[in-house]
């Protein structure tokens, strides 16, 4: 069978320790809470990769790899200071000369769907893009590597993402664009994320903690 070959998929994550993970969730949720919805959002993250066509899927993982992790991946340690660095490097260590995808694991209601359109875009563009509402972005693609798309970078900023689009523009790249998603960083975006995918684990377990608000 002949054809393009499939992108390889990156997650990239944390393993989900309280206090480590999500701490914007609290203190409506406690540490060991919001370390709960950070697992069960990671569970589907890589549920979904699992799912999706793939030659080959990778987690660069920040600590130690746990029970929620499935067969068929590859894990590789993160490493670099800034989320810049770290994102640099995780498509630097995944390199094998096929396209690229990364996510990462703040949104559960990702689809196999999504994925494989991502990957199917590399086929013909240079990268592709998620935007994410809150500023940033959810998935980057990338048909070859270059540390310099992403060094430099202001992560986790209101205008995270149009700066990092910009910079992929400005290489002269041909980037196709997905639909925007919303990562879970707060209550109110677990809330509405759950609701989007409520068949998930993140929903389950977002139902089983009962409706949360931030203290006044």
């Amino acid at each position: 069978m002949t054809g393009t070959p499939a992108a390889d998929l990156i997650v990239i994550a944390k393993e989900p320790v309280p206090g480590r993970v999500k701490t914007r969730l609290t203190p409506a949720y406690t540490p060991a809470e919001a370390a709960a919805l950070a697992e069960a959002s990671l569970r589907d993250t890589l549920a979904a990769v699992a799912a999706a066509p793939a030659a080959r899927r990778i987690l660069a993982l920040a600590g130690t790899p746990g029970p929620w992790l499935p067969d068929g991946f590859t894990v590789i340690a993160q490493r670099g200071r800034g989320l810049d660095e770290r994102l640099a490097a995780a498509f630097d260590d995944a390199w094998r000369g096929r396209p690229l995808v990364l996510i990462g694991m703040d949104t559960p209601q990702v689809t196999p769907d999504l994925l494989g359109r991502a990957g199917r875009e590399l086929a013909h563009r240079d990268a592709v893009f998620g935007p994410a509402a809150d500023g940033g972005f959810w998935l980057l693609g990338l048909r070859r590597p270059d540390a310099r798309l992403l060094r430099g970078v202001p992560m986790s900023r209101p205008g995270t993402g149009a700066v990092q689009l910009a910079r992929l523009r400005a290489a002269g790249l041909d980037v196709g664009l997905l639909p925007e998603l919303t990562d879970v960083d707060t209550p109110a975006d677990a809330r509405a994320v759950a609701k989007a995918a409520a068949g998930g684990r993140f929903a389950a377990a977002v139902r089983g903690l009962g409706t949360r608000t931030v203290p006044a």
